[in-house]
C-alpha cells in the first residue's frame, strides 16, 4: 500500500495536528448516541468522587479507633460507609463500561464498513498498486485502535486528571500546602518523564508495525502464488525474503522491550522519592501534633491511589499514540481520492436499444505511453463487433473504458447517445455483462459464483443460466453438485469450467450489452467450438463487443476492427477484409497454417 512511513519521526507539531485530525474524524461516529455519552460522563464523575471519598472515610475510621474509648465503640457506620464507597466506586465504573460498549462497537462497525465500501469505490489504478496483506493489517489494526483510543481516553486519561485535581484541592485546603506541592511536582515530573521516554520509544513501535505489515504482505503474496514458488523451487528464497523484514522487526521489538524496562524503572524511582518525601513530612507533622495518624494514612493512600492510574499512563499514552498511528493509516485509505467519480446529480443511464459509440477516443495509463489514439467505431443495437490485433494493441483497454474503470483522455464513449461520464457508474455497469479472459472466482460454491451475476435471482434462474452455458451436466456429476467449493480464485476448476461459470454468470445478469474479452483463449479447440456456440446464442439480440486473438472466433461478426499500436488500421466484415489482402488477411493466413 502506498503510504509507508519513513522511520524518521514526523515533527511533533505535524504529528499532533495529524492526531487531532484523526480524533476529529472519529467524533461524528460517537455523537450517534449522545444520550449514552452524557450518561457515561456522569457515571465517570461519580466513580471518581466515590473513589476520592474512600481515603477520607478511612482517615475517620483510623482517628475514631485511636480514641481511648475505642475498646467500647467500633465506628460501625463509618466502616459500613467505607465499604459502600468502595463498592460504588467500582460499580459506577462497571456501569460506565457497560453503557459505553454500544457506542464503541457501533463506531468500529461504522468505520469498518465505510473503509470497506470506500476501497471498492477506489479506481482500478489504486488496486493494481496496492498490497493486500499489508492493507488488511492496516484496517484490522485501525479498527482495534478505535476501541483502544475511546476506552483509554475516556476511562483513563480524563478520570485521572479529575482525580489529580480533587486530591490536590483536598490536600491544599486541609493540610500544610507542602503536601499539595510535593504531590503535584512528583506527578508533573512523572508525567513529563513518561511522555518523553514514550515518544522516544514510538520510533521502534512504528518500525515494528511497518515491518509487520511488510512481512505480512510478503507472506500472503507468496502463499497466493504457491504454485509458482514450487515450479521454480524457490521456497528457500521466499523464506529469506520474509525473514528480511522479520529480522528488522525483531531488532525493533527487542529495543521496544528494553526501553520499556527503562521506562518502568524510572517511573518507580520518581514515585518512591515522592512518597518518601510525603511520609517524612507527614511523620514530622504527626510528632508535632499538627496531624493525626488518620491524616498520615490519608496522605499515603492518596499518593498510592494517584500512582496506580499513573503507573498505567506510559502504557496508555503509548497505546493511544499507537492507536492514533494505526487509525491514521486506516483513515489515509479513506482520503485516497476516487479517480473515477459520478458527476454531481448524475442521472441513471436510460437504456433504449443499447447502441454503443466510441468517438475519437484517446487514452493512456501513464502520460509517457499512449495506449489508444483516435479510436472511433459504433456497435449498432443487437450487432456484434469484433476487435482483433496483436497483444498490446489496446484491445482489452476498450472494455475497461466501457466499464468506466478509467475515464478517457479525450473523445467520448456513449450508450444510446448518453456520454457514460454523465450517468451513474452503477447504472452503467448494471447494463453491461462481461466474460473476461481469465475468470477469477470467489472461494465459495459454484452456485454462489454463478448467482453472483444477480444475487437476488431464484434457484431456477441460476440453474437455467448454467444449462444455457452447458455446465449444468458437469456440475450435477460432481459429488457435491452446486455446493462444490471452487477454491481460492477458482483454482480447483479447469480453465474451460471456469469460463463456463463466467458465461453462466453473464447470462444470469441479463445485460443489454455484452463484452467477450478473449473469452475462449484458455480453451482447447473442442471446448472452444462448443463454447463458441454458447456465446453466439448468448449474444443473439444483444449489442456485443468481442475482443479476440484467434480470428476463427470472430468470422460471424458484422464488423471486424483490426487494431495495431492503439489505432484502428482496418475495418470491415470477414470476407471484405480477406479480399483486401491487408494485415487481417496475413493474420488469417498465419493462423490457418498453424491450425
Amino acid at each position: 500500500m502506498r503510504p509507508s512511513h519513513s522511520h524518521s519521526s514526523p515533527s511533533p507539531v505535524s504529528a499532533t495536528r495529524a492526531d487531532w485530525r484523526t480524533v476529529s474524524t472519529l467524533l461524528p461516529y460517537l455523537l450517534e448516541f449522545k444520550g449514552r455519552v452524557i450518561l457515561v460522563v456522569v457515571l465517570l464523575v461519580l466513580a471518581k468522587l466515590t473513589s476520592v471519598a474512600v481515603p477520607l472515610a478511612l482517615k475517620e475510621i483510623v482517628d475514631a479507633m485511636g480514641q481511648p474509648k475505642a475498646m467500647l465503640t467500633v465506628p460501625v457506620f463509618l466502616v459500613i460507609g467505607y465499604g459502600l464507597l468502595r463498592l460504588f466506586s467500582t460499580l459506577f465504573g462497571e456501569l460506565r463500561d457497560a453503557v459505553f460498549a454500544k457506542v464503541t462497537q457501533r463506531a468500529i462497525r461504522r468505520v469498518a464498513i465505510k473503509v470497506f465500501a470506500h476501497l471498492h469505490n477506489l479506481s482500478l489504478r489504486f488496486h493494481l498498486d496496492r498490497q493486500t496483506g499489508g492493507m488488511s493489517r492496516d484496517i484490522e489494526r485501525g479498527t482495534r485502535g478505535i476501541s483502544f483510543l475511546l476506552t483509554f481516553l475516556l476511562f483513563n486519561i480524563l478520570p485521572t486528571l479529575l482525580e489529580i485535581g480533587l486530591v490536590a484541592a483536598i490536600l491544599f485546603v486541609k493540610y500544610n500546602p507542602w503536601f499539595a506541592i510535593i504531590t503535584f511536582v512528583t506527578l508533573v515530573i512523572y508525567i513529563v518523564f513518561t511522555l518523553f521516554i514514550t515518544e522516544w520509544r514510538m520510533v521502534y513501535r512504528r518500525t515494528m508495525n511497518d515491518m509487520d505489515s511488510k512481512a505480512n504482505t510478503r507472506a500472503i503474496d507468496s502463499l497466493i502464488n504457491y504454485e509458482t514458488v514450487k515450479y521454480f523451487g524457490n521456497e528457500q528464497f521466499e523464506a529469506q525474503r520474509y525473514d528480511e523484514h522479520m529480522s528488522k522487526w525483531e531488532v525493533s521489538a527487542v529495543q521496544n522491550q528494553t526501553s520499556l524496562a527503562a521506562l518502568n524503572a524510572g517511573q518507580s524511582t520518581i514515585i518512591a522519592v515522592g512518597v518518601t518525601l510525603l511520609m517524612l513530612l507527614a511523620a514530622d507533622e504527626v510528632v508535632q501534633g499538627k496531624m493525626t495518624l488518620g491524616d498520615l494514612v490519608l496522605v499515603n493512600v492518596f499518593m498510592l491511589q494517584l500512582y496506580m492510574p499513573l503507573h498505567f499512563l506510559g502504557f496508555v499514552y503509548r497505546e493511544i499514540k499507537n492507536a492514533l498511528a494505526d487509525m491514521e493509516r486506516m483513515f489515509t485509505l479513506l482520503n485516497e481520492h476516487r479517480e473515477v467519480e459520478d458527476a454531481p446529480d448524475a442521472p441513471p443511464l436510460k437504456l433504449d436499444s443499447g447502441r454503443v459509440e466510441f468517438k475519437n477516443v484517446e487514452f493512456s495509463y501513464n502520460p509517457d505511453r499512449q495506449i489508444l489514439s483516435d479510436v472511433s467505431f459504433e456497435i449498432p443495437p443487437g450487432h456484434t463487433v469484433a476487435v482483433v490485433g496483436a497483444s498490446g494493441a489496446g484491445k482489452s483497454t476498450l472494455s475497461r473504458l466501457l466499464f468506466r474503470f478509467y475515464d478517457v483522455g479525450s473523445g467520448s464513449i456513449s450508450i444510446d447517445g448518453q456520454d457514460i461520464r454523465t450517468v451513474t457508474q452503477a447504472s452503467l455497469r448494471a447494463c453491461i455483462g462481461i466474460v473476461p479472459q481469465d475468470t477469477v472466482l470467489f472461494n465459495d460454491s459454484i452456485y454462489y459464483n454463478i448467482a453472483y451475476g444477480r444475487p437476488d435471482a431464484s434457484r431456477e434462474e441460476v440453474l437455467q443460466a448454467a444449462q444455457s452455458a452447458h455446465i449444468h451436466a458437469f456440475i450435477e456429476s460432481l459429488p457435491q453438485g452446486y455446493n462444490t467449493m471452487v477454491g481460492e480464485r477458482g483454482l480447483k476448476l479447469s480453465g474451460g469450467e471456469k469460463q463456463r461459470v463466467a458465461i453462466a454468470r453473464a447470462i444470469l445478469k441479463r445485460p443489454a450489452i455484452l463484452i467477450f474479452d478473449e473469452a475462449t483463449s484458455a480453451l482447447d479447440s473442442k471446448s472452444e467450438k462448443a463454447i463458441q456456440d454458447e456465446l453466439r446464442n448468448v449474444a443473439r439480440n444483444r449489442t456485443t463487443l468481442v475482443i479476440a486473438h484467434r480470428l476463427s472466433t470472430v468470422v460471424d461478426a458484422q464488423q471486424i476492427l483490426v487494431m495495431d499500436k492503439g489505432r484502428i488500421i482496418e475495418r470491415g466484415a470477414h470476407r471484405e477484409l480477406l479480399a483486401r489482402q491487408g494485415v487481417y488477411a496475413q493474420m488469417w493466413a498465419l493462423q490457418q497454417q498453424e491450425e
